[in-house]
């Protein structure tokens, strides 16, 4: 047993004894992955599922029973979790195991206590466990204090790292602006308020960023927003004086960050209170006070802590209104985006050609770099115990990503730098030719990723091979690289909205062989309008542009397997990267491009 293993095993054993020593008594700890905004990704300190677990995906619950501790966590990561859990753990696979909530009510004894700390689970996620609960009149406890803050000795400080303004060039549109659609949304709904709790939902309205959160420019903040005033709940050692003068001049209030649950009670006894916003307010003789009642939350980012102090009848619970604003980019968003795609192709294609001159030596950095069995590993990050040196015989996977003022990126280029096997060129061209259908796919207004998912895994379904992942994701401009609320997914929720023009979304099939190899290729693709010929319905039709550029692996494609369509494709993409990038490269470079983007015939 490694040192690491059993300082886990001893805080167990640690936290089982606060547990019973509670009162009341917890017969079960839900140790969720999120942090205070319900986040994708967080900060070090905010780790509590992987500081107890030592599982480090991004996705996972924790359960820890008396007798039992528990993982649930989605495909990406079974592998992962196999490589990561000690015996003492239960790997309990999302979509083929019971959910948690129905674990719970099937084998915890009636009456049974489950403890949460309340800032870590979204009102959605509480509700489904209430419900699942009554079947045994369990009780879903909110804890006073996390209990894995208690035995984390050494948990990492809050830094306090500075908040950014987001220049009006890049962000495109005025905070003035937003606030204006936004309490136009509130009156439609007859809402006095909204609670905005999503760290990029923030940082997106008061045009704000920061460095809370490693890779998305976030800063740890609340805000309410009432149809009189503006408020941004932050740690004010963060809050510069260009910061401090830039909220006066909007008339956002800067308030402590813990103050926010305060300020939640207020604002639902109608006393919360703060200064005017130079005109572009609505006066409050405009306003049916009695009509306007209700305070909107979006019960998938609240978390229950907020949530528990407003009355039931008192929630308005929507999506947020600000989810689709975000998601569909202005124009200056969309052309920020182009650029960046540009410098990080450009920085793909160097590195790549920098990897077959280097002989094939090891590395190791902070992106998706996986050799490979490694590369079966969907969301593997090179470790020190677990890297691999690269290989001219296997096949390597690369995704990477980068954040600019202008933009964030995302892609994934797989290579072979040796002689590819036959099975690995069919994988590898069966995920291609799911990749360019989705990338060619003209569909009508009002459809849905869920609709468009089928498109990319046709060609692999003919092989009977399949990815356990999602097809694509919205990605921010200069926020989470992991936008909603649409997505390209079989999952249900992939229903929920459909996709409209100016939307930026993935295009990321792939195929993983668990112990051998694994395959992926992500392009950043705009929705925009297509001109078809028809109109049927007159629903207007859409499509895509992709706006990431970096060769695909013609050593790897079976060209025999690509319609010749589909061969013109990638032909045409490969001269648009040539066109688009060399300016950028250096000689060799250049030669480099020159020889991976020569045209492919049927034959070659």
């Amino acid at each position: 047993m490694t040192s690491s293993s059993a300082a886990r095993n001893q805080h167990l054993d640690e936290l089982r004894a606060l547990m019973a020593s509670h009162s009341p008594p917890i017969h079960a700890l839900l140790i969720p992955s999120e942090d205070a905004h319900q986040s994708e990704y967080v900060s070090e300190r905010d780790k509590r599922r992987q500081f107890l677990s030592g599982f480090t995906g991004s996705a996972g619950l924790a359960l820890i029973t008396t007798r039992e501790a528990l993982l649930w966590t989605d495909g990406r990561y079974f592998l992962q979790a196999i490589n990561q859990l000690s015996d003492r753990w239960r790997l309990m696979r999302m979509g083929e195991d019971p959910p948690v909530e129905v674990w719970i009510a099937d084998n915890l004894a009636d009456e049974a206590i489950i403890g949460i700390d309340s800032w870590c689970i979204s009102v959605d996620s509480a509700q489904r466990y209430e419900q699942a609960f009554l079947k045994k009149n369990q009780t879903l406890f909110q804890l006073s204090s996390d209990l894995v803050d208690a035995v984390w000795k050494h948990r990492p400080p809050n830094d306090a790292t500075p908040v950014i303004v987001h220049p009006i060039e890049f962000a495109g549109r005025s905070v003035a602006q937003k606030m204006k659609e936004l309490r136009e949304k509130l009156q439609h709904e007859k809402a006095s308020g909204i609670i905005i709790t999503a760290l990029d939902e923030v940082a997106w309205l008061y045009n704000v960023r920061g460095n809370d959160v490693h890779y998305s420019p976030v800063v740890h903040s609340y805000a309410i927003v009432t149809l009189h005033g503006a408020f941004f709940y932050v740690d004010k050692r963060k809050v510069t004086t260009e910061v401090k003068n830039y909220m006066a001049e909007i008339g956002i209030d800067i308030r402590e960050y813990d103050m926010v649950q305060l300020d939640v009670s207020l604002l639902a006894s109608g006393q919360l209170k703060g200064s005017a916003v130079n005109g572009s307010l609505l006066m409050e003789k405009d306003i049916n006070v009695a009509e306007h009642s209700k305070i909107w939350i979006d019960s998938n980012s609240c978390c229950l802590a907020l949530y528990s102090k407003l009355r039931p009848d008192q929630a308005l619970m929507l999506q947020s209104p600000i989810a689709l604003p975000k998601a569909v980019k202005n124009p200056m968003e969309l052309n920020g985006l182009r650029k960046a795609h540009i410098r990080d192709g450009t920085a793909v294609v160097q590195y790549l050609a920098w990897l077959d001159n280097q002989h094939f030596k090891g590395l190791s950095f902070p992106t998706i770099s996986s050799v490979g069995p490694n590369a079966a590993i969907i969301h593997y990050s090179p470790d020190a115990n677990t890297c691999a040196e690269l290989d001219a015989d296997k096949i390597y996977l690369c995704d990477s990503g980068a954040q600019y003022l202008d933009g964030t990126t995302d892609i994934t280029r797989t290579v072979h730098f040796g002689k590819p096997s036959e099975h690995q060129k069919s994988c590898y061209t069966a995920v291609l030719k799911g990749h360019i259908a989705l990338d060619a796919a003209v569909f009508p207004n009002g459809t849905t990723g869920h609709a468009l998912d089928i498109l990319a895994r046709t060609p692999l379904w003919k092989s009977g091979l399949d990815y356990r992942h999602g097809t694509g994701h919205g990605i921010g401009s200069y926020l989470n690289v992991h936008e909603g609320p649409h997505l390209i997914s079989f999952r249900p929720s992939a229903r929920n909205v459909p996709l409209q023009a100016s939307m930026t979304v993935t295009d990321e099939p792939g195929y993983y062989e668990d112990g051998n190899f694994g395959i992926r290729l992500e392009n950043v693709l705009i929705v925009k309008e297509a001109d078809t010929k028809f109109n049927f319905g007159e629903k207007g039709y859409l499509s895509f542009e992709h706006i990431t550029w970096a060769p695909y692996q013609t050593k790897l494609i079976n060209t025999a397997l690509l319609t010749p369509a589909e061969i013109e494709w990638v032909n045409v993409y490969h001269s648009d990267c040539q066109k688009i990038l060399e300016s950028y490269l250096n000689v060799q470079e250049k030669e480099w491009l020159r020889k991976a983007t020569e045209p492919i015939t049927a034959s070659s």
